[in-house]
């Protein structure tokens, strides 16, 4: 048997509010975005606002532009690089045997060898 609350189930806001509460909204349009793999995003916009020309797809998180018939490619991810892989990016094999044998002559300088 319910109780006499008459308040049960409700909760802030939760009344009937149209635009004489919240005030009138913004005049909108809707842009579609598509993905390369073809989803397609409907984003609405202020009329008065800067659209962007590219925007992430929610569903696989790559660019979307929009034009249905050339979306933005995939980008394209460089894999992981080690240190070691930056390093040789930096120097030569040449620079890399003359900063060890200067290393090595100063090890052997300690150690009195």
């Amino acid at each position: 048997m319910a109780g006499g609350n008459a308040i049960r189930g409700t909760r802030v806001g939760a009344g009937p509010m149209g635009e004489a509460e919240r005030g009138e909204a913004a005049p909108r349009h809707r842009i579609g975005y598509w993905c390369s793999q073809g989803h397609e995003t409907r984003v609405a916009f202020a009329t008065d606002a800067e659209v962007p020309e590219f925007w992430d797809c929610p569903r696989c998180g790559q660019p979307a532009g929009q034009d249905a018939q050339s979306p933005p490619p995939a980008p394209r991810t460089e894999p992981y690089k080690t240190h070691l892989a930056y390093v040789r990016e930096r120097r030569s094999d040449a620079d890399g045997d003359a900063l060890l044998e200067e290393a090595l002559a100063k090890l052997r300088a300690r150690r009195g060898a």
